[in-house]
């Protein structure tokens, strides 16, 4: 039979190297998440996140399927899960932050 170990011991004998290689391709999978494992992750369900925007459990698992939605939703369905919504523009020379409500 398998002894089990504490995490903290097996992650002492792996090395820096591989250590920081792991915590770069962990940030890589979550910065492209669907927005269902993004729920899951949050520990969220549909019907919980439903009662927040004040919509049905069937509508969230719609909004979830979409490829095309208004921003204003997306804003609405990360607000619902704690979190702000932030546009970027991604240009060779850098990134910038778009503003949505400026200049209004």
């Amino acid at each position: 039979m398998a002894t089990c170990k504490k995490w903290s011991e097996l992650k002492a004998k792996i090395s820096p190297e591989s250590q920081a290689e792991i915590a770069r391709r962990k940030e890589e999978l979550l910065a492209d998440i669907p927005l269902e494992q993004l729920r899951a992750a949050r520990q969220l369900t549909q019907t919980s996140l439903a009662q927040v925007l004040g919509v049905n459990q069937s509508t969230v698992s719609k909004l979830e399927k979409r490829t095309d939605m208004y921003l204003s939703t997306l804003r609405s369905y990360i607000q619902a899960m704690g979190g702000q919504l932030e546009i970027q523009a991604v240009f060779p020379e850098g990134s910038v932050r778009i503003d949505l409500l400026a200049g209004k």
